[in-house]
């Protein structure tokens, strides 16, 4: 069923705020329905949504819900410019396709050859891994974090591009894993502005936004730049009340796109047209990478190849400064979907597809049934010696652990940080935690011990039946330095509990995990685990994200 098939004599409904195309025409059948699940947003004390629906290269949905400003009662509408965060990838990843289709670079091309500053970390880093997130490269938010920056900071492209430029060791070895990796979208850029010899703002104006008309949309690459019709980002609080949220960022391929959804409808119909591009540069984006071991994954260029519902997709979400947003691409029904949203918390994923669910209705497979869902694969009964062989604590990852116990004929799993859930058997070393959604199934040693199990694809190796009980916090205190992010943390004991003292940060109550394992309060301090030499002395700690791993401190004498 075509898209005009569906639309075909219907008229439109605007909302209090909803804005029509240039024409003034709207054929919508559903835009009451739209104005529905949007209708508490439409009120001047509150931030709201721009929302897109493209059928078939027409724009057929194109309104604002809510305020851009709050503080001059501004309404969002279709021309409202917002940051539409790391939904911004794919303008870079376009940008790689076309310097590749014209022969200027290769997916190959070691990025040092663009970027000689870039250090030389034993791997070939290839503009390939950068593309699809397979590099390696520490992810900046967290790396600066941990550096002292804050996140409503002036983050600047240059320092983005100092800290990849001072970075001691990779994550893994390029091409081994996916980490998204906001920093390799950086360094595309970068390599967009060495190649041209023209800024990645200059370069994505003449080559994609001029092209196709988005008049309203750049790279912003200078954070007092004033826009006219700016969206501003609000987050809720726990009183309820709406902040102002301060966006001091240009990290130019990763973010920091300003457009507004009349630009983004020309967008999504490119995909289809291939007007500016060409048919070669948009089937590469859609390219997913490949992994050192044969792994096909999800990431293409700024793009994630996917499915909902029995339709292929193309999407990608961002998040930053209080901007939510995502875009959908249904490429065999050549239709769009795109929401902006400008408040935290928002869930911009959900918000789409209830819109795709309502457009598309006809086309999309049925929802599981309830009672499918609700179905339970057969379970049977353990012994109760077997179930011992089990308890214990296993490691997952940095300052995060599990700690089996059973109850009774059953076994129950916490892991740090979270409640206690049941596990059900469905096979004597494999069990079923409904509140994971996933198993866990026990392994053995050379000598049929228990000592590891595997859950989600991760080996989590057995610690210990009990904690160490011989480590005293005073132990750990001390000044760390690190002369990779060029930051220094007090470690001192207060009140009988560890802390980190940073000179931004202020205190930072560390939560011991396991051992020499810590959890930070901050998020960016997920874990600090310390490291001590052959007799045992406390000589450093390391830091570990989950896009920024072994950042190393060492303590001072």
């Amino acid at each position: 069923m075509n898209g005009t098939m569906r639309l075909a004599g219907m008229l439109v409904t605007l909302s209090l705020f909803a804005t029509s195309i240039s024409n003034g025409q709207v054929r919508d059948p559903l835009g009451a329905r739209v104005d529905s699940m949007f209708w508490q947003y439409n009120r001047v004390d509150s931030p709201g949504w721009a929302v897109l629906v493209v059928d078939d290269g027409e724009i057929i949905l194109n309104r604002g819900y809510g305020m851009a400003n709050l503080e001059h009662e501004v309404p969002i509408t279709s021309s409202t410019v917002f940051d539409i965060a790391s939904v911004s990838k794919q303008f870079a990843g376009m940008a790689i396709s076309m310097l590749i289709e014209r022969g200027d670079i290769s997916l190959d091309d070691d990025v040092r050859q663009y970027i000689p500053e870039l250090p030389d970390f034993g791997h070939t880093i290839t503009i390939r891994h950068l593309v699809h997130h397979i590099s390696g490269l520490r992810d900046w938010p967290g790396t600066l974090a941990v550096a002292g920056w804050r996140m409503d900071d002036v983050i600047s492209f240059d320092q983005i591009l100092t800290m990849a430029f001072t970075q001691q060791a990779l994550n893994f070895e390029p091409g081994a894993e996916y980490s998204y990796s906001n920093t390799g979208y950086n360094m595309l850029a970068e390599v967009v502005a060495r190649v041209s010899g023209q800024t990645f703002r200059e370069w994505t104006d003449a080559n994609i936004f001029q092209p196709l008309g988005m008049t309203d949309t750049h790279f912003h690459d200078d954070h007092t730049e004033v826009v006219p019709n700016r969206a501003y980002g609000y987050r809720r609080a726990s009183d309820g009340q709406f902040h102002a949220v301060p966006n001091g960022l240009t990290a130019l391929g990763s973010s920091s796109l300003y457009t507004t959804i009349d630009d983004l409808a020309k967008w999504v119909i490119n995909f289809e047209e291939r007007s500016v591009g060409g048919a070669a540069v948009i089937d590469r984006m859609a390219q997913r990478g490949v992994l050192n071991d044969g792994t096909r994954i999800a990431y293409a260029f700024g793009l994630s190849a996917g499915r909902y519902r029995d339709l292929t997709t193309i999407s990608h979400g961002g998040s930053w400064a209080s901007f939510r947003t995502f875009l959908v691409h249904f490429p065999d029904q050549r239709f769009s979907v795109v929401v902006l949203g400008n408040f935290d918390p928002a869930n911009p994923n959900r918000t789409a597809y209830d819109l795709v669910d309502l457009y598309l209705a006809a086309e999309l497979a049925p929802q599981p049934a309830a009672a499918a869902a609700e179905q339970k694969p057969e379970t049977i009964d353990v012994s109760a010696a077997l179930l011992d062989e089990y308890v214990g604590t296993y490691r997952l990852g940095p300052a995060w652990y599990v700690t089996i116990t059973r109850s009774g004929n059953r076994l129950l799993t916490q892991a740090t940080a979270e409640d206690v859930s049941p596990m059900t058997a469905r096979a004597e070393s494999t069990f079923w935690v409904d509140d994971y959604g996933a198993a866990i199934t026990f392994m053995r040693d050379d000598s049929a011990q228990v000592d590891r199990f595997r859950y989600r694809g991760m080996i989590c190796p057995r610690v210990g039946d009990t904690p160490p009980t011989n480590r005293q916090l005073t132990q750990y205190e001390g000044e760390y330095v690190s002369d990779e992010l060029n930051t220094m943390y007090t470690a001192a004991v207060e009140d009988s509990e560890l802390v980190l003292r940073h000179r931004r940060h202020g205190t930072i109550k560390m939560t011991p995990a396991w051992g020499d394992d810590f959890r930070g309060g901050q998020w960016f301090l997920n874990s600090v685990e310390f490291d001590r030499d052959d007799s045992g002395t406390v000589v450093g700690f390391r830091v570990t994200q989950g896009r920024s791993r072994n950042l190393r401190f060492v303590k001072r004498n």
